[in-house]
């Protein structure tokens, strides 16, 4: 029963952590082929690396153009960890 209980509570944990990618979807479309809001790069032509590295950036506040501030609010809750972990990009 412990096991039970540990594996649900650590896979709730999980859930949580990740990244919401349906919030990222709305702007910049199903399959990231998008710009957002018409400013933005097209996320699916990025790599892994340029993701996490403009994710972690718009945190850090080092990174953006024009949507900054709106992408800013959008990954701040995330830790690096998570943003790094996204599976986003080729």
């Amino acid at each position: 029963m412990k096991k039970i209980v540990l594996g649900t509570l650590v896979l709730g944990v999980a859930a949580f952590a990740s990244v919401n990618l349906a919030a990222c979807k709305s702007c910049h479309g199903a399959n990231f082929e998008k710009k957002a809001l018409g400013k933005s790069k097209i996320v699916a032509d990025m790599s892994k690396a340029d993701v996490s590295a403009a994710l972690i950036g718009y945190k850090n506040g080092t990174y953006g153009g024009p949507m900054k501030g709106v992408m800013k609010g959008q990954v701040a809750k995330y830790s690096e960890a998570d943003l790094s972990s996204t599976g986003l990009g080729k």
